[in-house]
């Protein structure tokens, strides 16, 4: 009924907790929220890192008129009152009361600016401006403010915490229970609309309804005029167990064919289970309304806040997700504890809808999805977006070598022997596509790269000497998903995935487990990702191998994250039948978390392929396997880094690094000078002119260039070049020879900007 809805992210987590906080590896049993919310609660503010926080983006970027007049005041004016009263002046503050603070004395290099007057950090050369986050952040330090309003207001912007469902069991239950109240209400007002699904989701609700008008803005806002109404009624919310045939009865009675459905699946996959109805008001209460649920949910409809309650939008979708049945409207919601987070949560959506990974792919013409042509789910790669992939695969690459890894490629297709050996067909059969044949064979394209290295390992004997092997691969697979279901690069039908397998004794798990966090962590770092939730998924009631295997491998998983210090939320029972596995989820850059690496032991591949390995005493035991996936799969993961960075890419990924912009024709000499240079260093620099320098300008901001030189008679005369930073402003003039070693220095050491 309305049970949760878990999303088949494309993340690697199908392989066949925030970790770095803590040093003690502690365990957090079963889902723990009650602790978890204490534990999120307690920690101190002063250590926003140790917490998963938005605090709404308030950029200080500096233009360039702002950073000239800051960079020059000092030798504008001759006096240091002069430069404090010409920077307060300049220098857009966005908080609200007061700046105060003191600018103290500072010296001025050329091709430096001003010297930070806070921390001996001054005149580090041409590097330091160009290759670390922290010559703005000093700019801005020169004129901080010491105020303890401005302290209180930071503080207690830390402190607000936007929990998931997951991580607060009252909001999980405030939401699963705003998802009902909207079912009522939306009945209330729309007595033909038939109900269908309402779940929670991480942050919110939501409810499908079959109903042939369309909802509009206004209904909207009447059906949570009315949601209030019902709320602020405190209706008891309870739980009643029925009978199937009661069950029946009731639903049939109702005229709710699709709750009929519902009742007719839950039995299908369990004859036995318990049917259960979730009531709100009493039994003959005009304002009475039930659902087939499972709950859970509050005591009474009084426990939800109507100032922490908005309903959001609605979309359409398919019944059960099938672009054959009926095309249902899906109206959203969210809901919180308090108005403040609320107005978190709101602004939250509006910077992810300006970071939205299908506009900017667009706008920077980095990828497209042919849809009319090509069909649905099918990734174009244009120029500037497959050399940001291909910098993130050369970099994978390079971390894997140097990880002890050999690389392989596999086909694309096999032999469906292949793949009913390997239990995909059967386990995994709606998943794919249809099988092509070849002369008396058939054959399918691959849903996934396991069953490969397999055979790879088959082909011939192998001594425990030997072990461990560990074969990466970053390998195309096709899966079927439904057209309602795909969603840019987030859920495609052909993707990448950063797979790897690693074959070893059992004696060897513990230690192989800790080398991939170790290189999870190298990975996702070199992208701005260093808070992890970490998710243990242990035995399942049905499984394969021996209770001793899972124990020694459950075992093997908890000594690796007690190694890496890092805290995790064991699922217990929540392990594939064939082994346990850790799943480690990531947060962006305004505090969304995405399901990302998963490393998972097997035990059932082994078997079903007979792998052995001859050990040291001439027995042919099995060698364990381990699946893992660091990105999840490399379209996904360029999504995520898209949003995260808002298409501002660091240096060293930008597909152009930087823009040459010619004041007027006479310089182009001068600036195909540079540009040869720059391209003698490997790096990524292209040039313009023939339009106002406004303009140039402009456009390489709209394209979100990181670096941009402009020439014009000075610089050619001073055989420098005027730097301008997006992400610092104005860095004063340089000579191209320094600019290039800073630029490389800053792109071999994945500088952040």
């Amino acid at each position: 009924g309305s049970a949760r809805s878990v999303p088949g992210a494309q993340d690697g987590s199908d392989l066949c907790s925030r970790s770095v906080g803590g040093s003690s590896g502690r365990r957090r049993e079963g889902i723990g929220r009650e602790r978890r919310a204490a534990l999120l609660r307690s920690r101190s503010p002063t250590h926003p890192h140790k917490t998963r926080v938005f605090v709404p983006p308030e950029p200080m970027e500096l233009s360039v008129t702002k950073v000239r007049a800051f960079s020059r005041a000092r030798q504008v004016l001759g006096s240091m009152a002069s430069v404090r009263r010409a920077v307060m002046s300049r220098l857009d503050f966005r908080g609200t009361g007061a700046v105060g603070g003191t600018l103290s004395s500072a010296s001025t290099r050329p091709g430096l600016g001003l010297a930070c007057a806070v921390c001996p950090l001054a005149h580090r050369g041409v590097y330091h401006g160009l290759a670390t986050p922290r010559r703005l952040v000093h700019a801005c330090a020169a004129v901080s403010s010491s105020t303890d309003q401005q302290q209180q207001q930071d503080a207690e912007k830390v402190q607000l915490v936007l929990r998931t469902s997951d991580e607060s069991e009252d909001l999980l239950k405030i939401r699963h229970s705003s998802s009902h109240i909207l079912a009522q209400a939306v009945q209330n007002l729309f007595p033909n609309a038939q109900v269908t699904i309402g779940p929670w989701t991480d942050m919110g609700f939501y409810y499908d309804f079959d109903l042939e008008e369309p909802f509009t803005d206004a209904d909207l806002k009447k059906i949570r005029k009315e949601m209030i109404r019902i709320i602020k009624k405190r209706l008891p919310m309870w739980e009643e167990e029925v009978s199937v045939e009661e069950a029946r009865g009731r639903i049939e009675e109702n005229s709710e064919p699709y709750k009929l459905e519902i009742l007719d699946s839950i039995l299908e996959r369990d004859p036995s289970a318990s049917i259960t109805i979730w009531h709100t008001g009493e039994r003959g209460d005009k304002d009475h309304w039930w659902d087939l649920c499972g709950g859970p949910h509050v005591e009474n409809t009084g426990k939800i806040n109507p100032k922490g309650l908005a309903l959001e939008n609605v979309s359409g979708a398919y019944w059960r997700g099938d672009e054959n049945r009926q095309m249902l409207q899906r109206v959203y919601g969210t809901a919180w504890e308090t108005s403040e987070e609320l107005q978190a949560y709101k602004k939250m959506k509006q910077e992810a809808k300006k970071r939205d990974h299908r506009k900017l792919g667009a706008q920077l013409n980095l990828f497209s999805i042919q849809q009319e042509g090509a069909g649905g789910g099918l990734v174009f790669w244009h120029p500037k977006g497959a050399m940001v992939r291909n910098q993130i695969e050369e970099h994978w690459r390079g971390v894997h070598l140097a990880s002890g890894y050999d690389l392989v490629y596999t086909p694309h297709i096999a032999n469906i022997d292949l793949w009913k050996t390997s239990g995909h067909l059967d386990f995994y059969g709606e998943n794919m596509f249809q099988g092509i044949k070849i002369d008396e064979d058939e054959y399918q394209l691959r849903p996934m790269n396991c069953p490969f290295h397999v055979m790879m390992y088959k082909n011939q004997p192998h001594s425990y000497r030997e072990l461990p092997l560990r074969w990466a691969e970053l390998g195309t697979v096709y899966r079927y998903e439904r057209s309602g279901a795909l969603h840019g690069l987030f859920r495609v039908r052909g993707f990448t995935q950063d797979d790897a397998h690693i074959f070893c004794l059992p004696s060897q798990v513990t230690d192989e487990i800790e080398g991939v966090l170790n290189l999870t962590e190298n990975l996702l770092s070199a992208y701005g990702f260093t808070e992890y939730e970490i998710n243990l998924s242990t035995r399942p009631e049905k499984y394969v191998g021996s209770d001793e295997i899972w124990e020694m491998s459950e075992s093997a998983l908890k000594e690796a994250l007690s190694r890496k210090g890092w805290d995790y939320i064991v699922d217990d029972g929540g392990g594939a039948f064939y082994g346990p596995k850790i799943d480690v989820k990531i947060k962006d850059a305004i505090g969304r978390k995405w399901q990302c690496s998963t490393i998972q032991v097997d035990f059932n591949l082994p078997e079903r392929f007979d792998m052995e390995y001859v050990d040291e005493e001439n027995n042919r035991p099995r060698p364990i396997m381990i699946h893992r996936a660091i990105f999840g799969s490399v379209e996904r993961f360029m999504g995520v880094i898209i949003e995260s960075y808002a298409g501002l890419f660091p240096l060293w990924l930008a597909p152009t690094q930087a823009r040459i912009v010619c004041v007027n024709d006479s310089v182009n000499e001068y600036a195909k000078e540079c540009l040869d240079l720059f391209k003698s260093y490997g790096l990524r620099v292209d040039m313009a002119g023939g339009e106002s320098l406004g303009k140039l300008v402009r456009n390489a901001e709209v394209q979100k260039i990181p670096l941009v030189f402009v020439v014009g008679n000075n610089e050619v005369e001073t055989r420098t070049l005027s730097v301008r930073s997006r992400h610092q402003g104005d860095l004063g003039a340089m000579g191209a020879e320094d600019i290039a070693r800073a630029m490389n220095q800053a792109v071999v050491e994945k500088s952040k900007y």
